[in-house]
């Protein structure tokens, strides 16, 4: 069963991100822990618009974090540099012009669209400085992606010249929950 796709865009951040943090050595090391058809595939030319299998994303973020060695603390890094490498594409950037965290967050149906191709991603203001994010339906997901959406999310928000921001995944779908659910709050 197909677990739905990921933009090319998404894998390439994940790429540069282990070939910025250690360098083309360590990402051999990363390709070789997957799957050859994953690493044919992560080899080859990716494009930044084209859909991927889901599935080829999540064994890179195990083989990334089994590589890296830190814990989840790799996924939150990993979204960081998803929302800095895609938010400051031409294609994207829009979304950061105003430095309004409400005003990014409030795009989040867009933006989950951009990402992912099962599923959606609703928004609900809670306050000036906060809101809650629930993702329905999605076939893509794993605990390690929830958390990649969280790093994303707060890096995004800091973009937007949000402070002291926190992003909290409060339900999960890989954790048995009917949704995911994501509280953000910033000064």
């Amino acid at each position: 069963m197909s677990r739905g796709n990921v933009k090319g865009s998404v894998l390439a951040s994940r790429l540069a991100y282990v070939r910025s943090e250690r360098g083309d050595g360590t990402l051999t090391l990363v390709l070789a822990r997957l799957l050859p058809e994953d690493c044919a595939l992560l080899s080859g030319i990716l494009l930044p618009f084209a859909w991927y299998p889901f599935e080829t994303n999540a064994r890179l973020d195990r083989a990334i974090a089994d590589e890296f060695g830190i814990g989840n603390e790799i996924f939150l890094r990993l979204g960081a540099r998803s929302a800095e490498d895609n938010l400051t594409s031409a294609s994207q950037k829009q979304w950061i012009v105003d430095k309004n965290p409400q005003a990014l967050i409030k795009q989040t149906s867009t933006i989950y669209g951009v990402y992912y191709d099962t599923g959606r991603r609703d928004y609900e203001r809670v306050g000036d400085a906060s809101a809650v994010l629930r993702t329905f339906d999605s076939l893509s997901f794993t605990s390690e992606d929830c958390l990649t959406v969280v790093g994303w999310y707060e890096r995004a928000i800091q973009m937007c010249g949000g402070k002291n921001v926190r992003v909290e995944e409060r339900f999960c779908r890989a954790r048995g929950n009917p949704l995911c659910e994501y509280a953000c709050s910033w000064e």
